[in-house]
Protein backbone atom coordinates (compact mmCIF):
# COMPACT_ATOMS: atom_id res chain seq x y z
CA UNK A 1 0.00 0.00 0.00
CA UNK A 2 1.27 3.65 -0.59
CA UNK A 3 -0.94 5.36 1.85
CA UNK A 4 0.43 9.30 2.65
CA UNK A 5 3.87 8.14 0.36
CA UNK A 6 3.44 11.47 -1.76
CA UNK A 7 6.54 11.94 -3.50
CA UNK A 8 6.73 10.83 -7.14
CA UNK A 9 9.13 7.86 -7.79
CA UNK A 10 9.54 8.59 -11.38
CA UNK A 11 9.90 4.95 -12.73
CA UNK A 12 12.95 4.77 -10.79
CA UNK A 13 14.81 3.07 -7.92
CA UNK A 14 15.57 5.20 -4.98
CA UNK A 15 19.32 5.42 -5.77
CA UNK A 16 18.83 6.16 -9.28
CA UNK A 17 16.55 8.93 -8.67
CA UNK A 18 18.63 10.34 -6.06
CA UNK A 19 21.40 10.36 -8.62
CA UNK A 20 19.40 12.05 -11.11
CA UNK A 21 17.44 14.51 -8.91
CA UNK A 22 21.14 15.47 -7.64
CA UNK A 23 22.53 15.89 -11.19
CA UNK A 24 19.39 17.90 -12.52
CA UNK A 25 19.69 20.15 -9.35
CA UNK A 26 23.87 20.58 -10.57
CA UNK A 27 22.60 21.75 -13.91
CA UNK A 28 20.01 24.01 -12.52
CA UNK A 29 22.39 25.86 -10.06
CA UNK A 30 25.23 26.13 -13.08
CA UNK A 31 22.97 26.81 -15.91
CA UNK A 32 19.84 28.53 -13.95
CA UNK A 33 17.38 27.29 -16.34
CA UNK A 34 17.04 23.37 -17.91
CA UNK A 35 14.38 21.90 -20.09
CA UNK A 36 13.13 18.78 -18.85
CA UNK A 37 9.49 16.51 -18.46
CA UNK A 38 7.01 18.51 -16.01
CA UNK A 39 7.14 15.35 -13.61
CA UNK A 40 10.85 15.78 -13.69
CA UNK A 41 11.17 19.12 -12.60
CA UNK A 42 8.05 19.22 -10.21
CA UNK A 43 10.39 16.42 -8.19
CA UNK A 44 13.06 18.91 -8.67
CA UNK A 45 11.51 21.56 -7.46
CA UNK A 46 10.44 19.66 -4.21
CA UNK A 47 14.56 18.62 -4.31
CA UNK A 48 16.08 21.97 -4.78
CA UNK A 49 14.49 24.52 -3.33
CA UNK A 50 15.38 23.23 0.59
CA UNK A 51 18.81 23.32 -0.23
CA UNK A 52 18.88 27.08 -1.58
CA UNK A 53 16.75 27.85 1.85
CA UNK A 54 19.99 26.17 3.42
CA UNK A 55 22.73 28.33 1.36
CA UNK A 56 21.12 31.41 2.49
CA UNK A 57 23.09 30.46 6.00
CA UNK A 58 26.68 29.98 4.80
CA UNK A 59 28.16 28.22 7.73
CA UNK A 60 30.19 24.90 7.68
CA UNK A 61 27.22 22.75 8.75
CA UNK A 62 25.14 24.28 5.65
CA UNK A 63 27.99 24.04 3.47
CA UNK A 64 28.17 19.87 4.68
CA UNK A 65 24.44 19.33 4.20
CA UNK A 66 24.24 20.49 0.79
CA UNK A 67 27.42 18.53 -0.33
CA UNK A 68 25.71 15.79 1.06
CA UNK A 69 23.15 16.19 -1.71
CA UNK A 70 24.83 17.87 -4.59
CA UNK A 71 28.53 16.28 -4.34
CA UNK A 72 29.73 19.17 -6.64
CA UNK A 73 32.18 21.67 -5.35
CA UNK A 74 31.59 24.16 -8.59
CA UNK A 75 27.68 23.89 -7.93
CA UNK A 76 28.10 24.45 -4.34
CA UNK A 77 30.29 27.53 -4.97
CA UNK A 78 27.50 28.67 -7.14
CA UNK A 79 24.96 28.13 -4.42
CA UNK A 80 26.63 29.65 -1.39
CA UNK A 81 28.22 32.33 -4.10
CA UNK A 82 25.61 34.32 -6.74
CA UNK A 83 22.33 32.25 -6.07
CA UNK A 84 22.48 32.86 -1.67
CA UNK A 85 22.97 36.74 -2.74
CA UNK A 86 20.12 37.04 -5.20
CA UNK A 87 17.48 35.34 -3.24
CA UNK A 88 18.85 36.24 0.41
CA UNK A 89 15.58 38.21 1.26
CA UNK A 90 13.46 35.93 -0.71
CA UNK A 91 11.16 33.92 1.57
CA UNK A 92 10.60 31.07 -0.58
CA UNK A 93 9.78 30.03 -4.48
CA UNK A 94 13.38 30.27 -6.12
CA UNK A 95 12.05 28.45 -8.59
CA UNK A 96 9.70 28.35 -11.67
CA UNK A 97 8.35 25.83 -13.50
CA UNK A 98 7.03 27.11 -16.85
CA UNK A 99 5.00 24.29 -19.39
CA UNK A 100 6.41 23.79 -23.02
CA UNK A 101 4.02 21.67 -24.49
CA UNK A 102 4.32 17.54 -25.71
CA UNK A 103 7.03 15.88 -26.67
CA UNK A 104 6.86 14.95 -30.41
CA UNK A 105 8.44 11.31 -29.78
CA UNK A 106 6.37 9.86 -26.34
CA UNK A 107 3.95 13.31 -25.85
CA UNK A 108 5.89 13.78 -22.75
CA UNK A 109 4.58 17.10 -21.47
CA UNK A 110 8.01 19.28 -22.16
CA UNK A 111 8.67 22.22 -19.20
CA UNK A 112 11.60 24.32 -17.81
CA UNK A 113 12.33 25.17 -14.65
CA UNK A 114 14.39 28.18 -13.65
CA UNK A 115 15.75 30.05 -11.02
CA UNK A 116 13.39 33.07 -10.47
CA UNK A 117 16.09 35.87 -9.93
CA UNK A 118 18.02 35.01 -12.83
CA UNK A 119 15.69 35.10 -15.93
CA UNK A 120 16.49 38.70 -17.40
CA UNK A 121 13.21 39.45 -19.28
CA UNK A 122 11.22 38.71 -16.32
CA UNK A 123 13.15 40.74 -13.79
CA UNK A 124 12.81 43.69 -16.40
CA UNK A 125 8.73 43.56 -16.41
CA UNK A 126 9.00 42.73 -12.43
CA UNK A 127 10.59 46.21 -11.85
CA UNK A 128 8.37 48.12 -14.05
CA UNK A 129 5.22 46.88 -12.71
CA UNK A 130 6.12 46.36 -8.91
CA UNK A 131 3.51 43.90 -7.87
CA UNK A 132 4.57 41.78 -5.56
CA UNK A 133 3.31 41.36 -2.46
CA UNK A 134 6.15 43.04 -0.19
CA UNK A 135 5.42 46.44 -3.13
CA UNK A 136 1.87 46.81 -1.87
CA UNK A 137 2.86 46.79 2.20
CA UNK A 138 5.11 49.88 0.99
CA UNK A 139 3.17 51.73 -1.31
CA UNK A 140 0.93 53.74 1.47
CA UNK A 141 4.30 54.17 3.20
CA UNK A 142 5.75 55.50 -0.05
CA UNK A 143 1.79 57.45 -0.09
CA UNK A 144 3.03 59.19 3.57
CA UNK A 145 6.26 60.55 2.36
CA UNK A 146 5.14 63.19 0.44
CA UNK A 147 2.63 63.93 3.57
CA UNK A 148 5.91 64.71 5.32
CA UNK A 149 6.66 67.21 2.70
CA UNK A 150 3.50 68.78 3.01
CA UNK A 151 4.11 69.54 6.82
CA UNK A 152 6.26 72.76 5.86
CA UNK A 153 3.05 74.28 4.26
CA UNK A 154 0.89 73.10 8.02
CA UNK A 155 2.87 75.42 9.78
CA UNK A 156 1.10 78.13 8.51
CA UNK A 157 -2.38 76.55 9.84
CA UNK A 158 -0.78 76.29 13.53
CA UNK A 159 -0.42 80.23 13.28
CA UNK A 160 -4.09 80.37 12.31
CA UNK A 161 -5.10 78.26 15.12
CA UNK A 162 -3.04 80.05 17.61
CA UNK A 163 -6.82 83.06 18.11
CA UNK A 164 -8.90 80.09 18.46
CA UNK A 165 -6.33 78.95 21.71
CA UNK A 166 -6.39 82.34 22.80
CA UNK A 167 -10.64 82.44 22.89
CA UNK A 168 -10.53 79.14 24.53
CA UNK A 169 -8.37 81.02 27.61
CA UNK A 170 -11.00 83.63 27.67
Amino acid sequence: MRHGKKFNHLGRTADHRRAMLANMAISLIMHKRITTTLAKAKALKKYVEPLITRSKDDSTNSRRVVFSYLQNKEALKELFGPVAQKVGDRPGGYTRIIKLGFRQGDAAEKAFIELVDFDENMLKTAKAEKKTRRSRKAAPKAEAAPAVEEAPKAEETPVAEAPAEEAKAE
